[in-house]
């Protein structure tokens, strides 16, 4: 029977500058890594020095440059992605991703672990498949509508036929086959769109470029100094439990202001029926990247 090593693994460029919540990411599943392999891309800020701090006895770091040619489709993520997991050794069994916009709450940690022990040495499942919550504005806000992804592969077998799919969101074996995985009762909480409004200003007009060329963004992207987080509003609920310890210390010294009153949720005709053949046939209609087993 197979020891259980777990490598945690991601990748990050500018944390300082973008405003990433990459230390609390790392920190929030470190105790059940065994190391943690991060490939950090050159950067314009100290984003080396703040992976470095964390715990040298655990991290492992790589050091990449990112290949600004790619501007399709955010491949250049998938190929960061992969860089860290190719450094994984052989005697890990699984492989632990978080992005660094991702945080996993502590309560979750042992339903992780004893989903890792149930099927370490079962050789139909790949990887286990997460809940999502994805924050808004603010973190007192979490995102509704289908327009937001719902579950997403986290945790992998140490299998170097897997990569990263696309703009890592996901991920595939080779001969572009989807991974088979166990639904999992433990959520990631995304905080990509809670950030400081400069900051997510300067993300929105840096990190589409690697989707789109130059003249996409010229058009699509509204150049300002701050972010207005009403220009992008769908459909909101307030979050009424606790955020990951970790992250206590940021969420205290946010700086700015953003409520939102939810009874003006706006809610399309489409998005309306979605709701009520889910409720009431059960059907689901969001992207799928993987097989359930």
């Amino acid at each position: 029977m197979q020891r259980m090593k777990v490598t945690g693994f991601s990748f990050i460029k500018n944390a300082l500058i973008y405003d990433y919540p990459v230390v609390e990411a790392i920190t929030s599943i470190l105790p059940l890594c065994d190391e943690f392999i991060i490939a950090v891309g050159k950067s314009d800020d100290e984003t080396y020095k703040l992976i470095e701090s964390i715990d040298r006895q655990k991290i492992r770091i790589i050091e990449t440059i990112w290949n600004e040619n790619l501007r399709e489709g955010g491949r250049v993520l998938a190929l960061e992605t992969d860089k860290a997991f190719a450094e994984i050794p052989d005697d890990t069994v699984w492989a632990f991703y978080i992005q660094g916009d991702e945080v996993v709450h502590e309560k979750y940690l042992d339903t992780i672990y004893e989903n890792m022990q149930r099927y370490k040495d079962d050789p139909v499942v790949d990887g286990l498949l997460f809940k999502y919550l994805h924050f808004y504005g603010s973190y007192d806000y979490v995102g509704t509508s289908s327009n937001w992804y719902k579950n997403e592969i986290r945790v992998t077998k140490n299998d170097k036929s897997i990569y990263s799919y696309r703009d890592a969101q996901g991920f595939r074996k080779k001969d572009d086959v989807k991974l088979k995985v166990k639904p999992i009762d433990a959520f990631v909480y995304h905080y990509g769109w809670v950030k400081e409004p400069k900051a997510m200003q300067k993300k929105q007009e840096n990190f589409h470029k690697y989707w789109h060329d130059d003249e996409w963004i010229e058009k699509n992207i509204f150049k300002a100094d701050e972010f207005d987080y009403t220009r992008k509003l769908s459909s909101l609920r307030l979050f009424d439990e606790t955020h990951p310890k970790v992250m206590e210390k940021r969420i205290e010294a946010k700086n700015w202001k953003f409520d939102y009153d939810i009874s003006f949720n706006r809610t399309t005709g489409k998005e309306k029926i979605k709701r009520l053949l889910g409720d009431y046939l059960g059907l689901d209609f969001s992207y799928r990247n993987y097989q359930i087993v």
